[in-house]
Protein backbone atom coordinates (compact mmCIF):
# COMPACT_ATOMS: atom_id res chain seq x y z
CA UNK A 1 0.00 0.00 0.00
CA UNK A 2 1.79 3.17 -0.82
CA UNK A 3 1.41 6.01 1.54
CA UNK A 4 0.90 9.81 -0.10
CA UNK A 5 3.63 12.23 0.78
CA UNK A 6 1.31 14.13 3.39
CA UNK A 7 0.00 10.78 5.03
CA UNK A 8 3.87 9.95 5.86
CA UNK A 9 4.42 13.40 7.08
CA UNK A 10 1.60 13.07 9.17
CA UNK A 11 3.08 9.87 10.24
CA UNK A 12 6.09 10.48 11.36
CA UNK A 13 4.79 13.47 13.31
CA UNK A 14 2.60 11.87 15.10
CA UNK A 15 5.30 9.21 16.12
CA UNK A 16 6.04 10.55 20.25
CA UNK A 17 9.78 11.87 20.07
CA UNK A 18 10.65 14.15 22.61
CA UNK A 19 10.23 17.52 22.11
CA UNK A 20 8.84 16.98 18.73
CA UNK A 21 6.78 19.92 17.94
CA UNK A 22 5.49 20.73 14.34
CA UNK A 23 3.66 24.35 13.87
CA UNK A 24 2.66 27.18 12.28
CA UNK A 25 4.50 29.69 13.75
CA UNK A 26 2.34 32.12 15.55
CA UNK A 27 5.32 34.35 17.20
CA UNK A 28 8.73 34.68 17.21
CA UNK A 29 10.80 31.43 17.62
CA UNK A 30 14.30 31.49 18.17
CA UNK A 31 16.70 31.73 15.31
CA UNK A 32 18.68 28.55 16.39
CA UNK A 33 16.57 25.37 16.74
CA UNK A 34 18.83 24.25 20.56
CA UNK A 35 16.47 22.98 22.74
CA UNK A 36 18.02 23.20 26.25
CA UNK A 37 19.93 25.80 24.27
CA UNK A 38 22.23 23.39 22.74
CA UNK A 39 22.63 23.72 18.92
CA UNK A 40 22.16 20.42 17.45
CA UNK A 41 21.63 18.95 20.58
CA UNK A 42 25.31 19.22 20.75
CA UNK A 43 26.40 17.43 17.81
CA UNK A 44 29.36 19.21 15.90
CA UNK A 45 28.17 21.01 13.14
CA UNK A 46 31.43 20.65 11.44
CA UNK A 47 31.68 16.64 11.53
CA UNK A 48 28.88 17.09 8.72
CA UNK A 49 31.48 17.94 6.42
CA UNK A 50 34.54 16.44 7.36
CA UNK A 51 33.34 13.32 8.76
CA UNK A 52 30.26 12.71 6.59
CA UNK A 53 28.02 11.62 9.60
CA UNK A 54 26.91 13.26 12.72
CA UNK A 55 29.47 13.25 15.57
CA UNK A 56 28.45 14.11 19.62
CA UNK A 57 30.39 17.55 20.57
CA UNK A 58 31.74 17.88 24.03
CA UNK A 59 31.04 20.70 26.97
CA UNK A 60 34.89 21.49 26.48
CA UNK A 61 34.77 22.39 22.86
CA UNK A 62 31.58 25.26 22.65
CA UNK A 63 31.19 28.35 21.70
CA UNK A 64 27.82 30.82 21.86
CA UNK A 65 26.61 32.08 18.47
CA UNK A 66 23.20 33.37 17.46
CA UNK A 67 21.86 32.61 20.84
CA UNK A 68 22.57 29.05 21.25
CA UNK A 69 25.68 27.00 22.32
CA UNK A 70 27.75 25.22 19.24
CA UNK A 71 29.56 21.68 20.51
CA UNK A 72 32.56 20.17 19.11
CA UNK A 73 34.29 17.09 18.90
CA UNK A 74 37.84 18.46 18.91
CA UNK A 75 39.18 22.03 19.17
CA UNK A 76 39.95 22.19 16.24
CA UNK A 77 36.32 21.89 15.07
CA UNK A 78 35.60 25.17 17.05
CA UNK A 79 38.54 26.90 15.40
CA UNK A 80 36.91 25.88 11.87
CA UNK A 81 33.27 27.21 12.92
CA UNK A 82 34.90 30.27 14.60
CA UNK A 83 36.66 31.33 11.59
CA UNK A 84 32.98 31.03 9.59
CA UNK A 85 30.11 29.78 11.43
CA UNK A 86 28.08 30.67 8.25
CA UNK A 87 29.99 27.83 6.01
CA UNK A 88 28.68 25.04 8.73
CA UNK A 89 25.75 26.45 10.29
CA UNK A 90 22.45 24.19 9.10
CA UNK A 91 20.18 25.93 6.98
CA UNK A 92 16.91 27.14 8.44
CA UNK A 93 18.68 27.82 11.97
CA UNK A 94 19.03 23.48 12.35
CA UNK A 95 14.79 23.40 11.93
CA UNK A 96 13.22 20.79 9.77
CA UNK A 97 14.23 21.52 6.52
CA UNK A 98 10.99 19.83 5.13
CA UNK A 99 8.65 21.39 7.24
CA UNK A 100 10.43 25.04 6.38
CA UNK A 101 9.42 23.67 2.97
CA UNK A 102 6.01 23.38 3.64
CA UNK A 103 5.44 26.72 5.96
CA UNK A 104 6.30 25.86 9.43
CA UNK A 105 8.73 24.61 11.60
CA UNK A 106 9.09 21.28 13.44
CA UNK A 107 12.38 19.90 15.31
CA UNK A 108 15.13 17.73 13.73
CA UNK A 109 17.24 15.06 14.15
CA UNK A 110 20.90 15.28 13.89
CA UNK A 111 20.92 11.86 12.04
CA UNK A 112 18.84 13.21 9.13
CA UNK A 113 20.72 15.51 7.68
CA UNK A 114 22.00 15.98 3.87
CA UNK A 115 24.93 18.40 2.45
CA UNK A 116 24.36 19.31 -0.42
CA UNK A 117 26.15 22.35 -2.58
CA UNK A 118 28.14 22.90 0.67
CA UNK A 119 25.19 23.19 2.55
CA UNK A 120 23.85 21.59 5.87
CA UNK A 121 20.29 20.60 5.72
CA UNK A 122 18.55 18.68 8.82
CA UNK A 123 15.28 16.96 9.01
CA UNK A 124 12.52 16.07 11.80
CA UNK A 125 13.72 12.07 11.07
CA UNK A 126 14.40 9.71 8.36
CA UNK A 127 10.81 9.08 7.31
CA UNK A 128 10.87 12.99 6.35
CA UNK A 129 14.30 13.34 4.96
CA UNK A 130 12.81 10.81 2.50
CA UNK A 131 10.23 13.11 1.24
CA UNK A 132 12.68 15.99 1.49
CA UNK A 133 14.87 14.00 -0.90
CA UNK A 134 12.00 13.55 -3.40
CA UNK A 135 12.38 16.83 -4.78
CA UNK A 136 15.33 19.04 -3.08
CA UNK A 137 15.74 21.80 -5.26
CA UNK A 138 12.00 21.95 -4.72
CA UNK A 139 11.87 22.36 -1.13
CA UNK A 140 14.97 23.80 -1.14
CA UNK A 141 13.64 26.79 -3.46
CA UNK A 142 10.34 26.98 -0.94
CA UNK A 143 11.79 26.55 2.10
CA UNK A 144 14.92 29.80 0.91
CA UNK A 145 11.16 31.72 0.31
CA UNK A 146 9.79 31.01 3.85
CA UNK A 147 13.21 31.40 5.48
CA UNK A 148 13.04 33.43 7.99
CA UNK A 149 9.25 34.58 8.13
CA UNK A 150 8.61 31.33 9.18
CA UNK A 151 9.89 31.78 12.20
CA UNK A 152 8.01 35.15 12.38
CA UNK A 153 11.20 37.13 11.60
Amino acid sequence: MRMSRRAILAAAIAIPVAGTILRPALAQEPVVYAPGGVALGGYDVVAYFTEGHAVMGSETHEIMWHGAVWRFATPEALMEFEMNPAAYAPQYGGYCAYAVSRGTVASSSPEAFVVRDGKLYLNHNREVMALWETDVAGNIARADSRWPSVIGR
